[in-house]
């Protein structure tokens, strides 16, 4: 019987992302879009945190009134905001799977973003479960800046163009992207370098399928 997900996104971009790691699974897909939200959150200042907390938590609980087995939830900022929320359907949260495998890398690492309002929760969320590993990690944040905008307005090809750009420079440690977004521009890298670049679509996929005995296709 096919598993029924409904995934929430922050930006359409990322919905074939989701469509095409899963394509291989028997599963039902619903996505969920809300660009809008992370607008308000850059943009307006009279849009406090406990209205993004409120959003966010409506539209998990709206998703999981859909009648799903389980919600993915893609955008690190919506994770950050959300915290935790009782439902009965698991929440399954992006950044987790990729967590787990930063705390199993043992030396010094890079960790690159585009949107810098993304960076304080992510850090903060990856710090609170390197401590409940009892790891310590040595890591170094980088925004590639000017860029964000980019993906936000739809040029998804420029974006990707000034993502991989930055990577390519990125080869004297271990690196990883942490949003959605980026997983194209390092899976591109990879396939033209010899270099590992550890994005959260490959965790997270690797860890859907255990969580929820995904199938494969017959």
């Amino acid at each position: 019987m096919k598993k029924r997900i409904g995934c929430l996104h922050a930006h359409y971009s990322n919905i074939d992302y989701i469509e095409i790691a899963l394509s291989a699974y028997d599963v039902e897909l619903s996505h969920f879009v809300d660009p809008g939200l992370m607008v308000r959150v850059m943009s307006d200042s009279d849009f406090t945190d406990a209205d993004a907390i409120s959003r966010v938590k409506e539209q998990v609980e709206w998703v999981v009134r859909s009648g799903v087995d389980a919600v993915l939830i893609t955008c690190t900022n919506y994770i950050a905001l959300l915290g935790e929320l009782a439902t009965n359907v698991p929440i399954i949260k992006m950044d987790e799977p990729y967590f787990e495998a930063l705390c199993e890398i043992d030396q010094p690492q890079t960790i690159l973003f585009t949107n810098p309002d993304t960076v304080r929760g992510t850090m903060n969320r990856l710090q609170q479960y390197a401590k409940s590993k009892q790891k310590t990690l040595e890591i170094e944040v980088q925004v590639i800046e000017n860029t964000f905008e980019l993906i936000m307005s739809g040029k998804k090809a420029e974006y990707q163009e000034e993502v991989v750009d930055f990577l390519k420079k990125q080869q004297q440690r271990v690196v990883s992207v942490a949003q959605l977004s980026m997983v194209g521009a390092a899976q591109q890298v990879e396939s033209e370098t010899s270099q590992t670049i550890i994005n959260p679509l490959h965790t997270l996929v690797t860890s859907m399928v255990k969580q929820l005995n995904l199938k494969a296709k017959e």
